[in-house]
């Protein structure tokens, strides 16, 4: 067991949204006591569908959008809703993201050096050679060449984008890179390019990447540990090779079924889910997979959901069914 770097303690993050009809400010609940534990060196995967709070929970550890309640421990530091500035300053210096979009995430009117070297102007160094100097030692290290550091960011392609805005994150020294969908908006065929080569600089720089993903095939190649969210919550956790031998959740039985393989294993089965996903505007405190779940009865439509139950060495999951006839 390696050392922890970043431990969640029960985060949440609401929202309020414009008032309903009877004057009372609405609640959106957007990430509902999430608990990860992610360790020095490793690559953790979050998976959920669209709109389940990944991105959401990964702006709430780099300070994007404001903490409601719980806390997050980081390199000595514990950070909760009434952390000061300057304590929030102090962890930000060990922490960078990769963005999805890199065609959004770069400014068009920077040279490849100032946008490499932005954070570190940002952090208080001035001294243009310097910038210049570490911008360099960096380009060559993501595949670019010294002959880039002058051109634009629109003369690129999406890939080559992406190895830029990796090399910005690094700049400043962070060992935490937060990868939000680093991939998605490439084309298929830089996809392992750009994976590879985050593997790479974890090796040789001893990074610690917390991946966000609708890839469940890529998150089963690269990460030692994973979590699986729904409209907020954690569902499951734990070793990645466990979750996808042996899934003990409903809701993860239904992403791995939509796996394409391919050499499909026969008797697999897609699992379709039906009914409609609840609302994240003031939800009830019950299981909120519990609409759309196949195996719900009634206690999960009108129980809160269980704390987490080991259900493997190093995984677990919530759920009113574990343990029970059928599951």
């Amino acid at each position: 067991m390696g050392e922890i770097i970043l431990k969640t303690n029960n985060l949440t993050v609401d929202f309020k949204v414009k008032k309903n009809i009877f004057g009372k400010p609405d609640r959106l609940s957007a990430v509902q006591n999430a608990n990860i534990e992610i360790r020095k060196g490793e690559i953790y995967g979050l998976v959920g569908e669209s709109g389940c709070g990944k991105t959401t929970l990964a702006n709430a550890i780099l300070g994007f959008v404001p903490i409601t309640s719980g806390s997050f421990e980081f390199c000595g530091h514990t950070v909760d809703a009434k952390t000061k500035p300057a304590e929030w300053k102090e962890v930000r210096k060990h922490m960078q993201t990769v963005f999805q979009d890199p065609y959004s995430s770069l400014n068009t009117r920077f040279t490849v050096w100032q946008l490499i070297s932005e954070p570190l102007y940002i952090a208080g160094e001035r001294d243009e050679r310097v910038l210049r100097e570490r911008a360099a030692s960096l380009v060559e290290k993501v595949g670019l060449s010294l002959a880039d550091l002058d051109r634009y960011v629109f003369e690129f392609s999406g890939g080559q984008r992406q190895r830029i805005a990796i090399a910005r994150a690094l700049i400043t020294g962070s060992e935490f890179i937060i990868c939000d969908e680093p991939t998605s908006a490439l084309d298929v065929s830089v996809h392992s390019q750009i994976c590879n080569l985050l593997l790479d600089l974890r090796d040789e720089m001893g990074l610690t990447y917390l991946f966000i993903s609708h890839n469940l095939s890529l998150i089963k190649h690269i990460t030692e540990h994973m979590s699986v969210m729904y409209l907020g919550e954690i569902m499951e956790s734990g070793a990645t090779a466990e979750i996808f031998e042996k899934p003990a959740c409903p809701y993860t039985e239904a992403l791995m079924s939509a796996i394409l393989d391919v050499k499909p294993k026969a008797g697999k089965e897609r699992i379709i889910l039906s009914g409609e996903a609840r609302s994240p505007i003031n939800p009830p405190d019950i299981c909120r997979f519990a609409t759309r779940c196949p195996k719900a009865c009634d206690i999960c439509k009108s129980t809160p959901l269980p704390a987490p139950v080991s259900v493997g060495t190093e995984h677990t999951a919530r759920c009113h069914l574990i343990g029970k006839e059928g599951k």
